[in-house]
């Protein structure tokens, strides 16, 4: 019997994809607070997340990744929730197992992230930081994990000592940046420098993820090709970035007519500022020609853009069967079957 391929073997093959994004995705349906933004809906309705993971992968999507953002200690503190800690963990870890072993050759992630209390010049800060992926890395590899992906990190320094402790488990690691509207990471590094710097310490792909959508992500990600050997990752938000406003915390909506009571339209106005499907497939078309084989969308994504990554690059998903067919469209088709008068109305709609 032929061992299933490893995540580099597929890397090196073609493309992989990965769906991130649960948070908005799941505030959107109902099962998830905007602004705490933790991931209980694994405990409080498990089949409202194994749903979406099917969807995500029905859409296209490789791998797995156990939605464990947020899930974190201190996460669980701020809400008053500490003692649920590794039941939620545990629980979304074999939800992930279970979607990505029913399709055989999936990949189910174990994940840890930015903890949002990272001090460059807090020692005790960081020994709290590594306990807390320390726990969740050693509950992922319990729980049958494939690799452990480390994503949305904004210093620099905690992203290194995720890798260090991910690499520790022996599994395969994804490492990804989300560098904010400043440029750099928060302790002052250079984000491709960092990238480097987690390629030399032992990452197998990294990449940026979040905060950032096509426009002003790509740029990045060429400088970031460029200057490193291992496998690299894009996963954009799906949100119509510009240099002027380069990331999603500060995106402006100027024709809403209803502000949001914050303020801010992140992250609950972000809607009017959505890119459409074309735009994302653009994006995914673009970075795999620059040799990105790691591929997806974060905050933001529903499966139809993952379907859209999937498809841009050659991939055909069982969601696929529910592609557009617009020739069959009542006013915008061309089956021959649509009466002239009702396909006239299009011009006039």
């Amino acid at each position: 019997m032929t061992a299933p391929a490893s995540l580099l073997d597929r890397l090196d093959a073609g493309p992989v994809i990965c769906a991130e994004g649960f948070l908005f995705e799941l505030e959107r349906r109902g099962y998830l607070t905007a602004g705490e933004f933790v991931p209980e809906v694994a405990l409080e309705y498990p089949e409202a997340l194994r749903t979406l993971h099917v969807d995500f992968q029905r859409a296209g999507s490789d791998i797995v990744e156990a939605f464990t953002y947020n899930g974190h200690r201190e996460k669980m503190r701020v809400i008053g929730k500490e003692h649920l800690l590794e039941p939620l963990n545990r629980a979304a870890l074999q939800i992930a197992k279970e979607v990505a072993d029913s399709r055989p050759g999936d990949f189910m992630a174990g994940n840890i992230s930015n903890t949002n209390i990272w001090d460059p010049a807090d020692t005790a800060k960081q020994t709290e930081v590594r306990s807390m992926f320390e726990e969740m890395v050693g509950w992922a590899v319990e729980e049958g994990a494939d690799l452990i992906i480390g994503e949305t990190f904004y210093y620099a320094g905690e992203a290194l000592t995720a890798l260090e402790i991910a690499k520790a488990s022996g599994l395969p690691v994804v490492l990804t940046l989300a560098p904010m509207a400043f440029e750099e990471m928060a302790d002052g590094l250079d984000v491709v420098e960092t990238a480097q710097r987690l390629e030399q310490a032992g990452a197998d792909v990294v990449g940026l993820n979040c905060f950032r959508g096509p426009q002003t992500m790509l740029p990045w990600l060429k400088q970031i090709r460029e200057k490193v050997s291992c496998h690299v990752a894009g996963l954009p938000v799906p949100y119509r970035t510009t240099a002027e406003e380069p990331t999603f915390f500060n995106l402006s909506d100027v024709r809403a007519s209803v502000p949001s009571p914050h303020g801010r339209t992140f992250p609950t106005a972000l809607d009017p500022l959505f890119t459409n499907r074309y735009e994302i497939g653009t994006f995914a078309q673009d970075a795999y020609a620059l040799g990105i084989n790691y591929l997806g969308v974060c905050c933001g994504a529903s499966p139809m853009h993952i379907r859209q990554v999937a498809e841009a690059v050659g991939l055909t998903t069982e969601a696929s069967r529910f592609s557009e067919r617009m020739e069959n469209h009542f006013m915008y088709g061309s089956n021959e079957r649509l009466p002239e008068n009702i396909v006239a109305l299009g011009a006039r709609a």
